[in-house]
């Protein structure tokens, strides 16, 4: 990739050099206005961090606009605290370092006047990420330090290393019983050395091993959903709770994440996971996108998504609530209600009240009466079917042809 210069010498996101770009003058073709195509192009500019394609299904980049809700959630002095270390543990595109760049650069005018000072101040010390693939340490330094070689003169402040403060390393699963011991992947699906093994330091070393004597107080970004397994979408083995998990156990200031909403509901290995974040009363608000596609237009996630702002010091007291936010098409529906009401999320506020009278009715509740996701232990796909009567079987009654 070309270098190019520093961002943060202008407002807007965009380098100098663009934004002092001007639309050209109109040109004439016998008479005729200069094309306005030409004029359009003149004046747009693209965030490229909005035109970055995903580079697989565990490596889909978030959108500059996404960020920034997400960054809206936390409150309005971490801008203005330069003591503050802020972490994403899941690097991909560099773009939320990239934005809480941009808010600390305006927030910390009053504590840095010097801009030089200040650039230099949030860079080496308040920005920090954990890349999840090669390719994306170097995609995600190429955003924050507008060089893939942090330590160039290039870079928008000269680090000690070409990594600057976004590390990657290559490093082994730990195979217990044919699974990792860490993230539970199967030993039957370990690559080659040659290839990168996708096991990621965050849920694999400790921070220690990082970032040494470090304490994070803000932790942000979009983990890995799910591991490579062999299984697809919905069925695939979910990954990203064991980073939620993680963050938690750093016990900094603030979390907050975007990760798949199939929790709501457990399943998969998620059923500890939603009880520990239901129960969990420092979770200050969630927002919730039945339709993933507006946060991530063109990738399908099942169930939809949300994002989460987890508050250490929300809950302390006791019987604290969470905004709950229904998100639709711009439109935004709030509730406030304990997360932990039921055994199981009920995403819809609206849906809350409806549910409790149901209730009080006393009926008898559809799982009485419906199968589970593996009657009798079988599985979906299962094939192994006989057709003549064998010990200990069951009988199975199917529409259509069997096997």
């Amino acid at each position: 990739m070309n270098e190019i210069e520093s961002p943060y010498i202008k407002s807007g996101g965009a380098p100098a050099s663009l934004e002092s770009r001007e639309a050209p003058a109109s040109l004439e073709n016998d008479g005729a206005p200069a094309s306005l195509a030409l004029t359009l192009t003149a004046r747009h500019k693209p965030d490229i961090l909005d035109c970055i394609a995903n580079l697989s299904s565990d490596e889909v980049f978030t959108s500059p606009g996404v960020v920034n809700r997400m960054l809206d959630l936390l409150p309005a002095d971490v801008w203005t605290n330069p003591d503050l270390k802020f972490l994403d543990p899941g690097c991909k595109s560099g773009v939320f370092l990239r934005e809480a760049a941009k808010r600390l650069m305006e927030g910390l005018a009053q504590a840095f006047p010097d801009t030089a000072e200040r650039r230099a101040h949030i860079f080496r010390n308040m920005l920090y990420g954990i890349a999840i693939t090669e390719l994306t340490a170097q995609i995600a330094r190429r955003s924050l330090y507008y060089t893939k070689d942090a330590s160039s003169d290039k870079s928008v402040v000269q680090m000690d290393s070409p990594d600057g403060n976004i590390v990657y390393r290559n490093i082994p699963h730990t195979y217990v019983g044919g699974s990792c011991t860490h993230c539970g992947a199967p030993e039957s699906a370990a690559r080659d050395d040659s290839f990168e093994t996708h096991a990621y330091l965050f849920i694999h070393q400790t921070l220690q091993e990082n970032f040494p004597d470090m304490k994070f107080d803000v932790i942000i970004g979009n983990p890995p959903y799910q591991l490579k397994d062999g299984g697809h979408g919905a069925s695939a083995s979910p990954l990203y709770h064991r980073f939620v998990q993680g963050a938690i156990k750093l016990n900094p200031r603030y979390i907050s994440m975007i990760i798949p909403a199939r929790w709501y509901a457990g399943g998969k290995g998620l059923d500890e996971f939603r009880a520990e974040m239901l129960a969990d009363r420092r979770i200050a608000v969630l927002a919730d996108h039945a339709d993933a596609s507006e946060c991530f237009p063109g990738v399908e996630i099942k169930g939809g998504v949300c994002y989460f702002l987890w508050d250490e010091k929300h809950g302390t007291k006791g019987g604290e609530v969470c905004t709950v936010r229904n998100i639709a098409m711009d439109k935004v529906e709030e509730g406030v209600r304990s997360l932990d009401d039921f055994d199981v999320f009920i995403r819809f506020n609206k849906a809350v009240s409806i549910l409790n009278k149901i209730r009080k009715l006393g009926e008898p509740t559809l799982d009485a009466q419906v199968s589970p996701r593996k009657p009798f232990g079988f599985p979906t796909n299962f094939d192994a079917f006989s057709k003549t009567p064998i010990a200990n079987g069951v009988r199975v009654y199917a529409r259509g042809q069997i096997g």
